[in-house]
Order: C-alpha cells, then structure tokens, then sequence
C-alpha cells in the first residue's frame, strides 16, 4: 500500500523521526543500544498491534513505513482501513521480521497512529454531536509544526474537513490584521486590490458584516457569537457568501452553532489537544 499526501514527503518524515530516535549526529548516537545489547541479532518477532479503546483509525500505512524502513523484509498486514471504526480490541496490524528493527521502529510507529487516531476520534465525537449534515466541521491552523499535513489527514479521517492548509491559499483577515489597517472594510479592500481571490474576514460584531461583504469577503468567520447572534449574522448574509462559527465552541455548544444555519464550524481543538488514542502492540519470538 503506498500512502501519498500532496506537499508531504513519506520518506523524509520517517528518515527524520527514527533519526531523532536513535540520536544520530550525537556523541554514541546512531544507535538503538537497548536492543543490541539485549536481542539477538538473528532474532525474529510476530507482533499485533491493537486498539484498547473504541478509535477511528488514521495512520496505519505510515507506521508500516515506519517498520519497512528499519526491516526491508517485514512482512505487514494491515486488517482496518483507514478511517474505519475500531472497536476496544479490534486487530489494526499483523507484522512479522527481525526483532532489533522492529523494536527499533516500535516508538515511532505507534506514536504516529496514536496521535493521528487520537485527532481522527476526537473528530470524530463532534462530527456526531454536531449532528448537522448541512454543516461541515473544520480543523485550523493549530497544529503541530512539521505535522500539518498528517493532522488534518486525521482530521478527514475523523469525518471532519480541512480549513486553509496554510497561509497561502487563502487571506483570512482577522483582528489583528482589521486593527492595523484601520478597519475590516479596508483590510478586505487591501487584499482585493492585491488580486486574491478568496478572502475570509473575520467579525465579531454585527455592525461589522455589510462591510465586509461590501468590500469583497468571499466568506465571514462569525467569532465568539453566541447562538441567537449566529442566526442574526446568517440572516444578514442571506446566503451571499458562506458563514463559519468559530470560537466557544465544544461538545457541548457546538450542536446549538451549527443548527444557526451557518455552513461550516471550526474548532482549534481537533489538532491542537486530541488526545492520544489508546494502541498497543505486542510481540512474540518466533
């Protein structure tokens, strides 16, 4: 299974990790002393990795990069599709091969699936109580720095969808960026005059969106509203350009935003807090 993600590059990112890992660089780095030390070198394991918790799965093809890398030879059967539910138990992986390496790549494997799972469950559990097929749920620019790419993966694996990928794809003019141009008809205006196409303005008062919409928005981030102010602000709009809530929002209040009619509700805590998913794996001499 080859697992490919546009602006993500596989093999540097298990290069780099195992890297770290074994200390390579450092003074008697370069090196996994416990298992050379302890397991030896013709050993062999089979091994199962498994969820103890109720999960939805993300990254299982990458922790077999992971395990491919340090043992060419491995043999690995991944048993759920990623994005699948996992019930407490359910069989994620079988792998059999050397033992060194695999106990070599273990870490680094399982950190992997256990984070990108972690944010795929989290998401998961607001995509179920928002229960609002008409609104989409959306991640940020909360990440991970040098994880973006696999975060909000998860996150579409968690049934969630992707806001901006990064600065450049979209202007998303907020307070600070409203303060220093004097206003959010002039922040809006200035980047139209810089030929971008799609500008999402940020407002946290009503008196704030004919403005904006005015000086060329394409979408309205409609900030810290509380309902009742939600469904004002989507009224005003009347359909002329999307509208996302974000800000206060949790499992608790995000079912109240969505059904305010707005499309879309954005929530920094899918990738920055998620935590970890519960995931074992288990080795056996062969």
């Amino acid at each position: 299974m080859i697992f490919t993600l546009p602006g993500f590059d596989l093999d540097r990112f298990v290069r780099e990790t195992l890297a770290e890992d074994l200390g390579e660089g450092l003074p008697g780095g370069g090196r996994d002393v416990t298992s050379e030390s302890v397991i030896p070198a013709e050993a062999r394991f089979s091994g199962v990795m498994d969820s103890r918790d109720a999960i939805m799965v993300a990254g299982l093809p990458i922790a077999a990069a992971f395990f491919r890398a340090c043992e060419p030879e491995v043999e690995i059967e991944i048993l759920v599709a990623e994005g699948a539910a996992a019930l407490p138990g359910t069989d994620l992986m079988r792998l059999s091969g050397n033992a060194r390496a695999l106990l070599t790549a273990e870490r680094s494997a399982l950190n992997t699936v256990q984070h990108l799972s972690g944010i795929a469950t989290l998401v998961r559990s607001y995509v179920t109580a928002m229960d609002n097929p008409a609104c989409a749920l959306l991640d940020t620019r909360k990440t991970i720095p040098g994880l973006r790419h696999l975060e909000k993966y998860a996150v579409r694996m968690g049934g969630g969808a992707n806001h901006r990928m990064g600065l450049w794809d979209a202007a998303m003019i907020k307070d600070n960026h409203v303060a220093v141009a004097g206003g959010v008809a002039e922040a809006v205006r200035r980047a139209r005059a810089a030929g971008v196409t799609t500008i999402i303005c940020e407002v946290d008062r009503i008196d704030q969106i004919e403005p904006a919409l005015k000086a060329g928005a394409t979408r309205l981030l409609l900030d810290n509203m509380d309902p009742a102010t939600l469904r004002e602000a989507v009224a005003l709009v009347a359909g002329r350009v999307p509208t996302e809530a974000s800000g206060g929002i949790n499992l608790e209040t995000i079912a109240a935003k969505a059904a305010t009619g707005v499309d879309y509700v954005s929530v920094g805590r899918l990738t920055q807090s998620a935590p970890a998913a519960d995931i074992g794996l288990d080795f056996t001499p062969l």
